[in-house]
């Protein structure tokens, strides 16, 4: 296997600075940022597609614009505080055990995505609750924008030196900062290809061609296509230093922790397919006649 040296010349790191810009004493990351650009760009797409009411069951849409604007302070808190635990408990307990403080360091990183996708479901259930909509349908609109945000979170990853590969002598591989004197596989970059782009290309072109009128039917797609893809890209990136493999030289916790959505997703998807559309749930708000743009 060749060395960092052999390929530095031809593939170097980006030394890309994970600080964007400060403001006074106030450093913005590029990992911050990310969560905000997922968010936000999600947001204006779901408010989309509640803005085409012949997507929706029976051409209603599930909710209204300032319905979607009022969830995404519960979408936020959903994905950090859920990142944020679900990151301790799965990857770090005995680490925030014994250095309680250490669970307040978020500067330091540490989310992860099965926790946020956790928290974020219960904000769904509880906002959907609160608000009469159907729950499937704003599981569904939510799941068609969540691939930006795992987009933007791998790419600031990257930028980051963190979460990088296996060893490898690829072409492509690179020798990151902090993961010694060998060329490894960018799997960060990976992930945000499968996980970000191709995802979101899918669920896109499946919500414009009928799909959310089966309300389930986005959500199933996603929760077999994400640890699909993620199980996929495991097998090239190196296990957290912490844990490392749990079975072998191949089982990783984010392999793990991708059965149980697959299999969820896997019941999701027949859930949806099984049902009849004419007996499938719909919204208060009736062909965009109360969908908030006066709100716009």
């Amino acid at each position: 296997m060749q060395t960092a040296a052999s390929f530095l010349a031809v593939l170097p790191f980006p030394a890309i600075d994970p600080i964007a810009f400060s403001l006074g004493p106030l450093a913005v990351h590029w990992y911050g940022l990310a969560y905000v650009a997922g968010i936000m760009l999600g947001w204006l797409i779901a408010r989309g597609l509640l803005r085409r009411p012949e997507l929706w069951p029976r051409g209603e849409v599930p909710m209204t614009i300032q319905q979607v604007d009022d969830f995404i302070l519960w979408a936020a808190a959903g994905v950090v505080l859920g990142g944020r635990i679900g990151y301790i408990l799965f990857y770090d307990f005995p680490s925030v055990a014994a250095e309680p403080w250490r669970a307040l360091e978020v500067w330091n990183g540490g989310m992860s995505f099965h926790g946020g996708f956790i928290g974020a479901t219960l904000a769904m259930i509880l906002f959907a609750r609160r608000h009469a909509i159907p729950t499937w349908s704003l599981f569904d609109l939510v799941a068609c924008v969540v691939p930006l945000g795992l987009l933007f979170g791998r790419l600031a990853n990257f930028i980051n030196g963190e979460l990088w590969g296996r060893i490898s002598d690829v072409p492509w591989a690179m020798a990151f900062p902090t993961g010694g004197p060998v060329l490894r596989h960018p799997s960060q970059l990976y992930e945000a290809i499968l996980e970000g782009v191709v995802l979101f290309v899918v669920l896109q072109l499946l919500a414009r061609r009928g799909a959310l009128r089966r309300p389930g039917l986005i959500t199933g797609v996603f929760a077999v296509l994400y640890p699909a893809a993620r199980i996929f890209v495991e097998f090239f990136r190196e296990p957290d230093a912490q844990l490392g493999f749990l079975a072998g030289d191949w089982l990783t916790m984010g392999m793990l922790l991708s059965l149980p959505m697959m299999l969820a997703g896997s019941w999701a998807l027949s859930r949806a397919l099984r049902t009849p559309i004419e007996q499938q749930a719909t919204g208060p708000a009736r062909s965009g006649q109360d969908t908030g743009r006066k709100s716009d």
